[in-house]
């Protein structure tokens, strides 16, 4: 007899065992009785051993079949958990692919490239949320992105892959307005004495790291606005607050009608926390979830860099 059956006739022997009977184990798997006593002879025969006691009113286990019965159970179980797992991805293709995103990422490029991905694979539908990604809600979605630390809701790191899809660049800026009341510093040191609006700090202080070829300056600033949310940043700098450290993709409309204006281009500051996308990885092989990825990865990244 060839082994490749043994598994299903281990399961078999389960199934048997745990619903003390034959003929409640074949209607159970949706089969003959006679498919089901086989199945048990010819394990038995593969094994030579004797599994169970059989009479006419009773089955019990011989000490062989005790031993062996929680293994054939696990194989049972695994096979049982195929089937669930196959069973939801069909549920997954047949439905719309389920995306989150970081609201500010979402907004300003996730948006445009929304409606290339759906003419380039007309076949694959979104259903695309905008908002906090760091809750456990992001786990009810195929693919997140977003930037930075992400919580996954209490899922393993392990079941999740995360592809980094590119760092955005930052700048320093002001508007117009602010930079007329405080001119602009001509060196580092010169932000020490300027109103400075930092993302989230750990503490009362944000430290810059700024960069100029070989030259580097580190300074310790004490933040007039400190906020982990780009778009609130970028609207206090837009109004005039002070300087304000952001990712560069957020400014250039501002730039380009010279509402907002670059202080110290000469100097780099270090570019924002990663843009990444994250999916299980029981859909690492999903057609719909790769394709996507590998378009967001193809176009996110020329954007992010200008």
């Amino acid at each position: 007899m060839s082994l490749i059956w043994s598994p299903s006739h281990m399961a078999v022997f389960a199934k048997v065992i745990d619903l003390n009977g034959f003929s409640a184990a074949a209607r159970a798997l949706g089969v003959p009785k006679a498919a089901v006593s086989r199945a048990i002879a010819e394990l038995e025969t593969e094994l030579g051993l004797s599994l169970m006691r059989r009479t006419t009113r009773r089955l019990s286990l011989t000490p062989a079949g005790e031993q062996l019965l929680p293994h054939c159970r696990a194989i049972l179980a695994a096979a049982d958990t195929v089937r669930e797992r196959a069973a939801a991805l069909a549920e997954l293709r047949a439905g719309p692919l389920r995306v989150l995103a970081d609201s500010t990422y979402g907004r300003v490029l996730l948006a445009p490239l929304v409606p290339r991905f759906m003419e380039r694979f007309p076949g694959i539908p979104l259903e695309v949320d905008l908002g906090d990604v760091v809750s456990s809600a992001a786990t009810e979605h195929e693919v997140i992105l977003h930037s930075g630390e992400w919580q996954s809701g209490g899922a393993e790191p392990r079941e999740w892959v995360t592809r980094v899809l590119g760092a955005p660049p930052s700048i320093l800026c002001a508007s117009p307005a602010y930079l007329a009341k405080a001119p602009p510093p001509s060196a580092p040191q010169g932000l020490l004495t300027m109103d400075v609006l930092t993302p989230e700090t750990a503490g009362s202080t944000f430290l810059l790291r700024l960069s100029q070829g070989s030259r580097r300056e580190e300074l310790a600033l004490r933040p007039k606005l400190a906020v982990n949310d780009p778009a609130l940043l970028h609207s206090a700098v837009a109004a005039g607050l002070g300087v304000g450290l952001l990712p560069e993709f957020l400014c250039r409309q501002g730039l380009a009608a010279q509402k907002l204006k670059r202080v110290l281009p000469d100097w780099q500051p270090p570019p924002q926390p990663p843009l990444c996308a994250v999916y299980p990885a029981r859909l690492a092989e999903d057609a719909r979830v790769k394709s996507l990825v590998d378009f967001l990865a193809a176009h996110i990244v020329p954007a992010l860099a200008g």
